[in-house]
């Protein structure tokens, strides 16, 4: 019976991967020469690998000890169509055939979905951990249309962990000792309590050093310091029963890194910070940031405050200036030391049961709670103290009433807290907390140099309920039925941003306004950028089914459908510097001037958050036709039709609109298919075409991540292998080629270059918020265009411009650089400036005729590109097995080649991320029966630091772009006992 079978593998929508190896040779030479027949749940039951008409790749314990794949990462090593990167808010993207979480944001679905024992989990960290008994790591390639979870278009990843044995007691336990004082210790102990009860425990340990050097302090960061531990239970009460429990608890706490780097080509003008030629190792221009804006001798001017206070000048030396950026990724320089701290909760329960004449029932359910917390440096520099002494200096003559008995009572609160000791001693920036006082109400981190950073904080719970009824007949026709009821609860999501430069304004500011208004000494708060989704709850159902008809013993036809049906509701704000909170208060949204704060301007009133909510409802399913050519090839013809539920933009700052919704994605895809066995070769082929319709896409706007929705076509070819040539040696290969485009014409503004590589633009900072604009002439007038940003900025620079006092010292328009792959110029100006003056001008008919863009002049991505998509991808491996006695020695190397891909929709070389290889080797000698073995290895042999992801940053940050890399080369020995 089906039910019997406790082997499990995932599905692949492409090439079947069998990486899972026999551990002993077989007895004659009619039985696939020593490779193992693999029993998978493809179709959620039970069958052989080579029979189901869907690709399916599985990892047995073995497989994954042989192959070095310690974690989720390290599975693109050996799998076609697969990357693997971690992301920029703690978060990752598992991408299968160009298709992963393009999509940024808390109501965002995942495009790969991962399961545990077939159950799906909300906004895991299961990524994070590493690979500790288990039965199988499976992974589906393809849009899974009805069985799996809720709908996933790229695939899933489902774990399945080893069950306790009912028959006899074991244990097993390894450790490990690797360079970066690496210690890695994993165990299991088995227990059977009875015929029908046991229990296994299990867990893992690691502990290393950080892989960074810093110079800043000449520390290691980026360690690990994790455990995880398992209990499983499984009751078998009497024939037909079934029913396991799981709990796995998952703890970290170190100083990780999140990002692994940022690269800047260096922009002199300061108006976009990083230019758009190349990525070296550079540092973004600091007067291209917020802080630096708000905070400069310009803003101050335009709004009337004295500008001996100001932190410095546009057109002066800028914070970053001299400040290395090693060009290693493995060496920074940051003065703040990164934090990571997470923690996860998992239960999982089923109950299996024959219900007698080939029907089976199986309940499913789970509950997940989990947090994550991360800080590191935002711009993963060190400041430069001198460049704002002097406006320290004046502040503390203000405290010290040397600037009159006024200004000394609105302005010590600030210095206090900025400066406790004094303009020579620490500078204080607020630490990111929910109080929203930040370091005015005494939350404060402190250094000898101006502090810059971010948190990534996030607490949420689900849990989750199916049912899945199936027939087992032995005639033409059986059938699925099933439905899941998932409940997902975010209690808080937050990410900050905080910089002494933001408290320095906010305090200034905040007392200029507090005094002129006739308040009590203020501040602005919240004194950092805050996006604060304060909760969002998910209620998700699905129906589905499955009909197999067999027309004969060869011929055998598949239907699925599935209703999906997704709520979501989320109440979430955006704050910084928005409103007057008096010195002394606990609380900022307890202000008596909260009032001020609307947090959603299409309500009448002033709202403290905005709330929103969105439905999705969709039908999907797939079709396989396959044909048995003879018991030991398949060949198969499938469409499915695969679906990911839209979400809620974050709500930005009042001067930036968005769309509040975008739109569900969907994809139809369609695959060709053979699966072969010719003796000891396992060779299997496919192709597939996706059609794409409202691909989710994420881009940033005022430091949140808002997305949008772009059609695609996506087709492939994948080939993976598995031999034994001679008995004790095992090959496997495995191939892929990919093509990713934008099927549709869709206009987008490049971040990296808002005048769209026009000559005829002008890209413009504006000095009250650091956002860029971009203003182009109509017909084609480079120096019309160029001609009218300089008569408006003589204007500001007059107090001809209402509302904008006089004395802004704007400057003319200026080209950014023969190499810096920007054909506009650029300039510091105010954006709704340009716009009123076009606006009384005709449309700027003076000049030629101009026209303002807000959010950039777009481009049209058609043809573009899909990131994360490398065009190809080649991998392999080999070991022999060498017998000595009752030993056993194997060496086995893998390799990796993987092609280019882009790490932007935008595609161009900027975005380019290079191909890259990679070599594993080790070395293993077995005690008899596999009863112990002794290992050394290397992992990453080159040493090489393949970058595997891009995240390219807002323009009021700069314009940096993060990289993220895999390992460095690690080393060790290990050594281990079963029994």
């Amino acid at each position: 019976m089906r039910g019997k079978l406790s082997l499990l593998a995932g599905v692949c929508f492409a090439a079947v991967s069998v990486p899972v190896f026999a551990q002993e040779a077989p007895q004659s030479a009619d039985d696939n020469f020593g490779l193992e027949e693999i029993i998978v749940t493809a179709q959620r039951q039970a069958q052989r690998l080579q029979d189901v008409p869907i690709a399916v790749s599985a990892f047995s314990p073995e497989a994954l000890d042989k192959q070095q794949i310690r974690n989720t990462l390290d599975l693109q090593l050996s799998l076609p169509n697969i990357t693997f990167s971690k992301t920029n808010f703690t978060s990752s993207s598992f991408t299968i055939r160009g298709i992963g979480d393009l999509c940024t944001g808390v109501t965002c679905d995942q495009a790969t979905a991962i399961h545990l024992n077939d159950s799906p989990l909300f906004a895991t960290r299961l990524f994070e951990g590493e690979f500790y008994d288990l039965a199988q790591v499976q992974v589906l390639r393809g849009p899974q249309g009805t069985l799996f979870g809720r709908n996933a278009t790229s695939g899933v990843v489902d774990l399945i962990t080893a069950k306790p044995d009912l028959s006899a007691f074991g244990a097993s336990g390894d450790a490990e000792y690797g360079n970066y004082n690496s210690v890695r210790l994993r165990g299991m102990v088995n227990v059977p309590l009875g015929d029908s009860l046991g229990v296994r425990l299990a867990g893992f340990y690691l502990n290393r050093d950080g892989y960074t050097k810093n110079l800043f302090d000449n520390s290691r960061i980026d360690d690990r310091d994790m455990y995880s531990v398992r209990g499983s239970l499984r009751f078998e009460p009497g024939t037909g029963t079934t029913i396991d429990i799981m709990g796995q608890y998952f703890h970290e706490r170190d100083n990780r890194m999140r990002i692994q780097k940022q690269v800047c080509q260096n922009d002199p003008t300061g108006v976009l910070g990083c230019l758009n030629a190349n990525l070296p190792y550079g540092t973004t221009n600091g007067n291209s940031t917020l802080a630096s804006v708000l905070g400069s001798r310009e803003f101050f001017a335009i709004r009337g405050l004295p500008t001996a206070f100001a932190a410095g000048s546009l057109y002066g030396t800028d914070t970053y200036s001299g400040v290395v950026n090693p060009a290693d990724p493995r060496v920074v320089n940051t003065d703040t030391t990164p934090s990571y701290f997470t923690e996860e909760l998992i239960v999982v329960g089923s109950w299996d049961q024959e219900l007698g004449g080939g029907l089976n029932l199986k309940l499913t359910g789970n509950y997940q709670d989990v947090t994550v917390d991360s800080s590191q440096d935002y711009n993963n520099s060190v400041q430069n103290r001198a460049l704002i002494q002097p406006s320290l200096n004046t502040l503390a003559a203000a405290q010290a009433g040397l600037l009159g008995a006024g200004l000394q009572r609105y302005l010590s609160p600030v210095a206090a807290a900025l400066m406790p000791n004094g303009p020579a001693g620490v500078l204080c920036s607020s630490a990111p907390e929910e109080s929203g006082t930040g370091v005015y109400g005494g939350n404060a981190i402190c250094g000898m140099t101006p502090l810059d950073f971010d948190r990534s904080v996030q607490k949420n719970r689900s849990w989750s309920a199916e049912a899945i009824f199936s027939s087992d007949w032995d005639g033409k026709f059986n059938f699925l039925l099933g439905g899941i009821y998932s409940d997902y609860a975010l209690s808080e999501n937050s990410y900050y941003v905080n910089s002494f430069g933001l408290d320095y304004f906010t305090g200034i500011v905040g007392a200029f306004t507090a005094l002129g208004a006739g308040a009590p000494p203020s501040y602005l708060a919240t004194p950092f950028f805050r996006n604060n989704s304060d909760q969002l709850n998910i209620k998700s159902f699905g129906i589905f089914g499955e009909a197999y008809y067999k027309f004969d013993d060869r011929v055998k036809l598949t239907l699925g459908l599935r209703y999906n049906d997704d709520d979501k509701k989320i109440r979430a704000r955006t704050t910084f510097a928005n409103f007057l909170v008096p010195h002394g208060s606990t609380d900022a949204y307890s202000s008596p001037f909260f009032g001020a704060y609307d947090a959603d301007a299409s309500l009448a009133g002033n709202q403290p958050f905005q709330n929103r909510n969105a439905k999705f409802k969709e039908i999907t399913g797939r079709a396989v036709l396959d044909f048995q050519v003879t018991s030991d090839n398949l060949v198969y013809l499938s469409y499915s039709r695969g679906y990911k539920s839209g979400g809620i933009n974050p709500p930005l700052s009042a001067i930036f609109t968005v769309p509040e919704t975008f739109n569900p994605e969907f994809v139809d895809a369609f695959e060709i298919g053979s699966k072969n066995q010719f003796g000891a070769l396992t060779l299997n082929l496919t192709g597939f075409y996706y059609k794409y319709k409202g691909l989710q896409l994420s881009r940033i706007v005022a430091r949140t991540s808002v997305n949008d929705n772009v059609n695609a076509n996506i087709w492939g070819l994948e080939a993976e292998a598995v031999m034994r040539p001679v008995r004790g040696m095992t090959v496997n290969v495995s191939a892929s080629y990919l093509n990713s485009k934008v099927s549709q014409d869709k206009f987008l503004a490049n971040p990296r270059d808002f005048g769209a590589g026009r000559a005829d633009a002008v890209i413009i900072k504006d000095i009250t918020n650091a956002a860029n604009c971009a203003v182009a002439s109509t017909s084609g007038s480079v120096a019309g265009v160029n001609a009218f940003v300089n008569t408006v900025n003589a204007q500001i620079n007059a107090g001809a411009i209402p509302g904008v006092l006089a004395g802004a010292g704007l400057r003319p328009t200026t080209s950014f650089g023969a190499n810096s792959g920007i054909a506009s110029t650029g300039a510091y100006s105010i954006c709704a400036a340009l716009e009123g003056v076009a606006a009384a001008t005709g449309g700027g008919v003076p000049f030629g005729g101009v026209q303002v863009f807000n959010s950039g002049i777009p481009v049209n991505i058609n043809g573009n590109q899909l990131p994360g998509a490398p065009n190809y991808k080649v991998a392999g491996g080999a070991e022999y097995a060498i017998p000595f006695g009752d030993l056993t020695l194997t060496p086995r190397a893998d390799f990796i080649l993987t092609g280019t891909s882009t790490g932007s929709i935008f595609n161009g070389n900027i975005n380019r991320i290079p191909s890259y290889t990679q070599v594993n080797a080790q070395l293993q000698l077995d005690g008899p029966e596999n009863k112990w073995f002794l290992r050394g290895f290397i992992q990453n042999v080159g040493n090489s630091n393949p970058i595997t992801g891009l995240y390219i940053t807002d323009q009021s940050s700069g314009n940096f772009t993060n990289i993220f890399t895999l390992e460095p080369r690690r080393y060790g020995v290990a050594a281990g006992f079963k029994f």
